[in-house]
């Protein structure tokens, strides 16, 4: 996540040594630090400056971090909060969740652990404020690409550089992703801008009447063939023509394709005349096309003749910090067609859809939102609202249907293996016997190698 000035975070710590290598560390990575030995001298610092995230240990003289969480969900709801702990256990981690913490990490943890939940809790705090507050400042908008986050403004600036050109561009990206919206950005920000746009679906079109339905058809040309028309090609001249999925497009059609890359002209099924055509071409697969000309399903020549300029269109799990700003701007859009308010959504829906893969990446989003919108009659998008599937799968590491013995011998062995597989150290942090801690390593016994 990318930091700024007003990144603020406060350490709370009684060590010394601690507080100064999370303070080196986070300065590092350009936020700015403010540290405290004890809760009094922390509240201090929270009413004397904004703070983005407190990042406090669990175990202090006199007043616990457990209280200083408290007092911030009191009195500064927009904070953020890390608990850190070397007495990690169970109960601990629900009872600093239940007060209020967004994270709960124990000790020992790496740079990358401490960065990766310090990432996650200030992108839930800018998730938060989005939703709230609508789109934020400066957000690169274009042509229904929405978005804030670093592989939205490179995929801009992708779109500037090739609209300034009049090659052939290879849109690639995972279904749901937006490509056709990245070539209506390239169309309608080019020379061509008042000339058709005219997008194809090659693999809705059944193989037998593509041909006709790309180039056109005479009168005749085959049975039903009552007049002639036009094809997809004759109407987006002047312009650009998307094909969409052109993975889908069979040998022979490749092949007829190449030839009107080659000559810049389109001959009618039944016709004997080729006509010449201006057109911007336009590609886009959900497929990788190197593999499938590797695999000798896409002719090598048609790939090297669309793949002048390649763009690829983000995965949505690679733009997080962008859920926030969609979110608002579905949210909007879908509440407004229904005459209603946009709903607010909760911190731990917010929290949900930030951590979900989103296999059908932007597209999905979308339909959850309208669907949220339609179904939804309170004001307040909760929990219980959510796909079931989509709740469960952000849960660490969760495995559907694993009973309560399951999911304790999981967490037990988790601990095990941050302490290098010593078993005292294991039973101390977990407050049980070495006894009992095999016992519950039984099943798992055969696979792990312990002290």
């Amino acid at each position: 996540m990318k930091t700024t000035p007003k990144q603020n975070i406060l350490v709370v710590d009684d060590a010394p040594t601690a507080i100064d290598i999370l303070a080196r560390n986070l300065v590092s990575r350009g936020y700015c630090v403010f540290t405290a030995s004890n809760v009094v001298d922390a509240v201090k610092i929270l009413e004397s400056a904004p703070i983005d995230l407190v990042i406090t240990d669990y175990k202090m003289p006199r007043i616990s971090g457990l209280d200083l969480v408290r007092h911030i969900r009191a009195n500064f709801s927009e904070t953020e909060v890390i608990m850190i702990t070397g007495y990690a256990t169970v109960k601990g981690a629900v009872q600093a969740v239940k007060t209020g913490a967004d994270e709960y990490l124990p000790k020992p943890f790496t740079d990358d652990e401490l960065f990766s939940a310090v990432d996650r809790a200030l992108n839930k705090q800018e998730l938060r404020r989005v939703v709230k507050n609508g789109k934020p400042r400066g957000m690169p908008e274009a042509h229904g690409i929405v978005g804030k986050s670093k592989p939205v403004r490179k995929l801009l600036a992708e779109i500037e550089k090739a609209s300034k050109s009049p090659a052939t561009v290879l849109v690639l990206g995972e279904s749901g992703t937006g490509k056709e919206l990245v070539a209506r950005a390239i169309h309608y920000s080019s020379k061509r801008a008042s000339a058709p746009f005219v997008p194809v679906n090659c693999g809705a079109i059944p193989e037998k009447l593509l041909e006709s339905e790309l180039f056109g058809h005479v009168k005749g040309a085959f049975t039903g063939a009552n007049e002639s028309r036009a094809g997809f090609f004759q109407t987006a001249d002047g312009g650009t023509i998307l094909l969409d999925e052109i993975n889908e497009m069979s040998p022979a059609m490749q092949v007829k394709l190449l030839r009107v890359l080659q000559d810049k002209q389109v001959g009618m099924v039944g016709a004997r005349k080729t006509q010449k055509i201006d057109i911007r071409i336009i590609a886009s697969s959900n497929k990788d096309l190197r593999m499938l000309v590797h695999n000798n399903l896409f002719r090598e020549d048609l790939f090297f003749r669309l793949n002048v300029i390649t763009i690829t269109a983000p995965p949505l799990r690679e733009r997080p910090e962008d859920i926030g700003v969609l979110i608002t701007h579905f949210a909007g859009k879908f509440a407004e067609e229904l005459g209603k308010s946009a709903p607010v959504f909760s911190d731990d829906v917010l929290q949900t859809l930030t951590g979900y893969t989103w296999p059908g990446n932007v597209r999905e989003l979308e339909n959850l939102i309208q669907r949220l919108i339609i179904m939804t009659d309170g004001k307040k998008i909760e929990s219980p609202d959510l796909p079931s599937v989509m709740r469960f799968s952000v849960m660490p590491d969760f495995v559907p249907f694993r009973s309560l013995a399951e999911e304790e011998t999981a967490y037990v062995r988790r601990v095990l293996a941050s302490v290098g597989g010593n078993k005292s150290k294991a039973a101390e942090i977990l407050r049980i016997d070495r006894k009992t801690l095999r016992d519950k390593l039984k099943p798992e016994n055969d696979k792990m190698k312990v002290k």
